[in-house]
């Protein structure tokens, strides 16, 4: 099914190439173009609507999904790696900016008064 999606896309290419030296002018290839467009757009909707596409994409997803799986779990580690090892930094972070607060209150209250 991907061979001849290959195919196809090579083969309007080369078509399109071929065509675009013998065209001389802009209307024809507009309406070339056109009509590639218009054929192209039936033929995917006919390969949409085949029922081994449909098979060969469950078949797919159904292949995928253990590895998506162990990708998620694969993350979640790392993700509490990275959380593990970036606690102390956010807490001393956390202390330096309560203590610059702190300093910045302490020094307003004689302001205020």
């Amino acid at each position: 099914m991907k061979f001849s999606l290959i195919v196809a896309v090579v083969v309007l290419a080369l078509a399109q190439g071929s065509f675009a030296q013998d065209v001389g002018n802009l209307e024809g290839a507009g309406q070339y173009l056109e009509e590639m467009k218009n054929k192209m757009a039936q033929e995917l909707t006919q390969i949409l609507r085949n029922p081994e596409f449909a098979n060969q994409a469950q078949n797919i997803q159904t292949q995928l999904e253990p590895l998506a799986t162990q990708i998620q779990e694969q993350i979640k580690t790392v993700a509490a790696n990275v959380e593990e090892q970036m606690r102390p930094m956010f807490d001393k972070l956390q202390k330096q900016i309560e203590a610059i607060l702190q300093t910045i209150t302490d020094q307003a209250r004689p302001v205020s008064n």
